[in-house]
Protein backbone atom coordinates (compact mmCIF):
# COMPACT_ATOMS: atom_id res chain seq x y z
CA UNK A 1 0.00 0.00 0.00
CA UNK A 2 1.48 3.35 -0.96
CA UNK A 3 0.17 6.61 0.71
CA UNK A 4 1.12 10.24 0.44
CA UNK A 5 4.50 11.04 1.97
CA UNK A 6 4.75 14.63 1.92
CA UNK A 7 2.79 16.89 3.88
CA UNK A 8 2.28 19.71 1.53
CA UNK A 9 -1.05 20.60 0.17
CA UNK A 10 -0.71 19.24 -3.23
CA UNK A 11 0.68 15.90 -1.61
CA UNK A 12 -2.12 16.40 1.20
CA UNK A 13 -4.66 15.88 -1.57
CA UNK A 14 -6.31 19.22 -2.06
CA UNK A 15 -7.89 20.22 -5.36
CA UNK A 16 -9.60 22.82 -6.58
CA UNK A 17 -13.48 22.73 -6.49
CA UNK A 18 -15.94 22.35 -9.30
CA UNK A 19 -19.81 22.16 -9.00
CA UNK A 20 -19.65 18.44 -9.74
CA UNK A 21 -17.52 17.85 -6.83
CA UNK A 22 -19.36 20.33 -4.64
CA UNK A 23 -22.67 18.44 -5.37
CA UNK A 24 -20.84 15.01 -4.57
CA UNK A 25 -19.65 16.39 -1.42
CA UNK A 26 -22.99 17.41 -0.27
CA UNK A 27 -24.90 14.00 -1.25
CA UNK A 28 -21.96 11.86 0.40
CA UNK A 29 -22.69 13.78 3.68
CA UNK A 30 -25.89 12.92 4.60
CA UNK A 31 -27.89 9.45 4.69
CA UNK A 32 -29.84 8.08 2.64
CA UNK A 33 -27.94 10.48 -0.10
CA UNK A 34 -30.59 12.35 -1.66
CA UNK A 35 -31.11 16.45 -1.87
CA UNK A 36 -34.14 18.41 -3.26
CA UNK A 37 -32.64 21.21 -5.74
CA UNK A 38 -33.58 23.73 -3.54
CA UNK A 39 -31.70 22.48 -0.72
CA UNK A 40 -28.72 22.09 -3.33
CA UNK A 41 -28.80 24.90 -4.43
CA UNK A 42 -28.58 26.59 -0.94
CA UNK A 43 -25.70 24.26 0.35
CA UNK A 44 -23.67 25.23 -2.69
CA UNK A 45 -24.12 28.94 -3.34
CA UNK A 46 -21.50 29.69 -0.56
CA UNK A 47 -19.21 27.56 -2.08
CA UNK A 48 -19.33 29.91 -5.25
CA UNK A 49 -21.17 27.57 -6.86
CA UNK A 50 -24.25 29.58 -9.07
CA UNK A 51 -27.83 28.22 -9.52
CA UNK A 52 -27.44 28.10 -12.92
CA UNK A 53 -23.97 26.52 -12.45
CA UNK A 54 -25.42 23.97 -10.35
CA UNK A 55 -28.32 23.38 -12.93
CA UNK A 56 -25.69 22.53 -15.51
CA UNK A 57 -23.61 20.66 -13.38
CA UNK A 58 -26.55 18.09 -12.19
CA UNK A 59 -28.27 17.64 -15.94
CA UNK A 60 -24.33 16.50 -16.83
CA UNK A 61 -24.19 14.18 -13.72
CA UNK A 62 -27.62 12.47 -14.65
CA UNK A 63 -26.51 11.83 -18.24
CA UNK A 64 -23.32 10.30 -17.06
CA UNK A 65 -24.68 7.64 -14.34
CA UNK A 66 -23.87 9.75 -11.20
CA UNK A 67 -27.31 10.99 -10.07
CA UNK A 68 -30.82 10.25 -10.75
CA UNK A 69 -33.70 12.43 -10.32
CA UNK A 70 -37.07 12.24 -9.22
CA UNK A 71 -39.18 15.57 -9.42
CA UNK A 72 -36.96 17.77 -8.19
CA UNK A 73 -34.88 15.10 -5.58
CA UNK A 74 -31.62 14.15 -6.95
CA UNK A 75 -29.91 11.32 -5.35
CA UNK A 76 -26.51 9.08 -5.54
CA UNK A 77 -26.11 6.30 -8.67
CA UNK A 78 -25.88 2.77 -7.14
CA UNK A 79 -22.28 3.18 -8.14
CA UNK A 80 -21.54 6.17 -6.12
CA UNK A 81 -23.54 4.59 -2.85
CA UNK A 82 -20.74 2.23 -2.62
CA UNK A 83 -18.08 4.50 -2.52
CA UNK A 84 -20.22 6.40 0.00
CA UNK A 85 -19.74 3.01 1.89
CA UNK A 86 -15.97 2.67 1.27
CA UNK A 87 -16.65 6.77 3.03
CA UNK A 88 -18.69 5.73 5.75
CA UNK A 89 -16.07 2.56 6.91
CA UNK A 90 -12.77 5.05 6.54
CA UNK A 91 -14.83 7.22 9.17
CA UNK A 92 -15.90 4.23 11.48
CA UNK A 93 -13.96 1.36 11.00
CA UNK A 94 -14.99 -2.22 11.96
CA UNK A 95 -12.24 -3.10 14.54
CA UNK A 96 -11.78 -6.31 16.84
CA UNK A 97 -9.26 -7.03 19.47
CA UNK A 98 -5.90 -8.17 17.67
CA UNK A 99 -4.12 -11.17 19.17
CA UNK A 100 -0.84 -11.06 16.75
CA UNK A 101 -2.75 -12.73 14.13
CA UNK A 102 -2.32 -11.91 10.25
CA UNK A 103 -4.35 -12.06 7.40
CA UNK A 104 -2.34 -13.39 4.43
CA UNK A 105 -3.66 -13.46 0.40
CA UNK A 106 -1.29 -15.25 -1.39
CA UNK A 107 -2.63 -14.51 -5.52
CA UNK A 108 -3.02 -17.83 -7.23
CA UNK A 109 -4.41 -16.81 -10.75
CA UNK A 110 -2.16 -16.36 -13.79
CA UNK A 111 -2.48 -15.17 -17.18
CA UNK A 112 -4.43 -12.20 -15.99
CA UNK A 113 -3.28 -8.63 -18.22
CA UNK A 114 -2.35 -5.44 -16.62
CA UNK A 115 -5.58 -3.86 -16.68
CA UNK A 116 -7.16 -7.21 -14.53
CA UNK A 117 -3.89 -6.76 -12.21
CA UNK A 118 -4.28 -3.34 -12.04
CA UNK A 119 -8.08 -3.60 -10.79
CA UNK A 120 -6.91 -6.42 -7.98
CA UNK A 121 -4.48 -4.60 -6.49
CA UNK A 122 -6.56 -1.37 -6.07
CA UNK A 123 -9.52 -4.29 -4.58
CA UNK A 124 -6.82 -5.88 -2.21
CA UNK A 125 -5.41 -1.89 -1.16
CA UNK A 126 -9.13 -1.18 -0.45
CA UNK A 127 -9.30 -4.01 1.64
CA UNK A 128 -6.16 -1.94 3.82
CA UNK A 129 -4.07 -4.99 2.63
CA UNK A 130 -0.32 -4.25 2.07
CA UNK A 131 2.11 -5.78 -0.37
CA UNK A 132 5.40 -7.45 1.26
CA UNK A 133 6.22 -8.62 -2.42
CA UNK A 134 4.68 -9.55 -5.76
CA UNK A 135 1.64 -11.75 -5.03
CA UNK A 136 1.73 -11.50 -1.24
CA UNK A 137 -0.32 -9.25 0.80
CA UNK A 138 -1.07 -9.34 4.62
CA UNK A 139 -2.05 -6.77 7.34
CA UNK A 140 -2.93 -7.37 10.96
CA UNK A 141 -5.85 -9.63 11.64
CA UNK A 142 -7.50 -6.70 13.33
CA UNK A 143 -10.31 -5.36 11.37
CA UNK A 144 -13.86 -6.57 11.58
CA UNK A 145 -14.49 -7.73 8.06
CA UNK A 146 -14.82 -11.00 6.48
CA UNK A 147 -12.78 -11.24 2.74
CA UNK A 148 -14.91 -10.91 -0.20
CA UNK A 149 -15.64 -14.82 -1.87
CA UNK A 150 -14.56 -13.56 -4.76
CA UNK A 151 -11.25 -12.97 -4.04
CA UNK A 152 -11.06 -16.90 -3.27
CA UNK A 153 -11.45 -17.40 -7.00
CA UNK A 154 -7.80 -15.59 -7.66
CA UNK A 155 -6.03 -16.33 -4.38
CA UNK A 156 -5.62 -18.22 -1.74
CA UNK A 157 -6.21 -16.77 1.91
CA UNK A 158 -4.37 -17.56 5.19
CA UNK A 159 -4.07 -16.84 8.77
CA UNK A 160 -0.69 -16.33 9.62
CA UNK A 161 2.49 -15.40 12.54
CA UNK A 162 5.05 -13.84 10.74
CA UNK A 163 8.67 -14.27 12.35
CA UNK A 164 9.40 -10.83 11.77
CA UNK A 165 8.67 -8.35 14.81
CA UNK A 166 5.01 -7.08 14.01
CA UNK A 167 6.78 -3.57 14.26
CA UNK A 168 9.53 -3.93 12.06
CA UNK A 169 7.30 -5.56 9.63
CA UNK A 170 4.35 -2.42 9.75
CA UNK A 171 7.78 0.17 8.98
CA UNK A 172 8.49 -2.01 5.77
CA UNK A 173 4.53 -2.30 4.85
CA UNK A 174 3.33 1.51 5.70
CA UNK A 175 5.54 4.77 5.59
CA UNK A 176 3.38 5.58 8.80
CA UNK A 177 5.59 8.79 9.32
CA UNK A 178 4.47 10.35 5.72
CA UNK A 179 0.67 9.70 6.43
CA UNK A 180 0.32 11.09 9.53
CA UNK A 181 2.76 13.94 8.57
CA UNK A 182 -0.21 15.18 5.76
CA UNK A 183 -2.91 14.15 8.19
CA UNK A 184 -1.56 16.57 10.39
CA UNK A 185 -0.77 19.15 7.37
CA UNK A 186 -4.94 18.22 6.59
CA UNK A 187 -6.00 19.12 10.02
CA UNK A 188 -4.07 22.23 9.99
CA UNK A 189 -5.61 23.34 6.50
CA UNK A 190 -9.12 22.77 7.77
CA UNK A 191 -8.73 24.83 10.88
CA UNK A 192 -7.31 27.25 9.22
CA UNK A 193 -9.63 27.54 6.28
CA UNK A 194 -10.82 31.08 5.84
CA UNK A 195 -14.63 30.29 4.16
CA UNK A 196 -17.11 27.27 3.50
CA UNK A 197 -14.76 26.75 -0.22
CA UNK A 198 -11.96 26.00 1.30
CA UNK A 199 -13.44 23.88 4.41
CA UNK A 200 -14.91 21.39 2.10
CA UNK A 201 -11.68 21.41 0.00
CA UNK A 202 -9.48 20.27 3.30
CA UNK A 203 -12.17 18.15 4.05
CA UNK A 204 -13.04 16.54 0.67
CA UNK A 205 -8.95 16.17 0.87
CA UNK A 206 -9.45 14.22 4.10
CA UNK A 207 -12.04 11.84 3.62
CA UNK A 208 -9.43 10.74 0.81
CA UNK A 209 -6.91 10.88 2.96
CA UNK A 210 -8.50 8.05 5.47
CA UNK A 211 -9.32 5.35 2.97
CA UNK A 212 -5.24 5.18 2.96
CA UNK A 213 -5.01 4.66 6.78
CA UNK A 214 -4.38 1.10 7.26
CA UNK A 215 -6.22 0.85 10.55
CA UNK A 216 -3.40 -1.01 12.36
CA UNK A 217 -3.89 -2.07 15.99
CA UNK A 218 -2.90 0.33 18.42
CA UNK A 219 -0.23 -1.44 19.72
CA UNK A 220 1.50 -1.24 16.53
CA UNK A 221 0.95 2.88 16.20
CA UNK A 222 2.61 5.58 17.34
CA UNK A 223 1.09 7.16 20.75
CA UNK A 224 0.40 10.29 18.48
CA UNK A 225 -1.36 9.45 15.54
CA UNK A 226 -3.69 11.38 14.00
CA UNK A 227 -6.08 9.22 12.95
CA UNK A 228 -8.79 9.58 15.52
CA UNK A 229 -8.71 13.35 15.16
CA UNK A 230 -9.16 13.36 11.21
CA UNK A 231 -11.84 10.56 11.43
CA UNK A 232 -13.64 13.20 14.41
CA UNK A 233 -12.71 16.14 12.40
CA UNK A 234 -14.22 14.83 9.06
CA UNK A 235 -17.76 13.07 11.45
CA UNK A 236 -18.02 16.40 12.75
CA UNK A 237 -17.96 18.36 9.33
CA UNK A 238 -20.14 16.08 7.59
CA UNK A 239 -22.48 16.20 10.37
CA UNK A 240 -22.22 20.28 9.68
CA UNK A 241 -23.54 19.42 6.36
CA UNK A 242 -26.15 17.36 7.31
CA UNK A 243 -27.55 19.91 9.90
CA UNK A 244 -27.07 22.57 7.21
CA UNK A 245 -29.66 20.53 4.65
CA UNK A 246 -31.64 20.16 7.04
CA UNK A 247 -31.58 16.56 7.25
CA UNK A 248 -31.27 14.31 9.74
CA UNK A 249 -27.92 11.60 8.73
CA UNK A 250 -29.17 8.21 9.54
CA UNK A 251 -25.70 7.11 8.61
CA UNK A 252 -24.30 8.87 12.07
CA UNK A 253 -27.67 7.53 14.02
Amino acid sequence: MRVNESAGPRAAGLRSLSARSAVLSMLLAVHPPQLPVKDLVRLVGPLGVGGSTLRAALSRMVAAGDLWRTDAVYGLSDRLLARQRRQDDAIHPGTRAWHGDWEMVVITATGRGPAERAELRARLTALRLAELREGVWLRPANLDRPLPDELRRVAATYTARPDEPARALVARLWPLDGWAATARALLAHAAAAPGPAERLTAFAAIVRHLLGDPVLPSALLPSDWPGPALRTAYAEYRREVAAAAGWRDRGEA
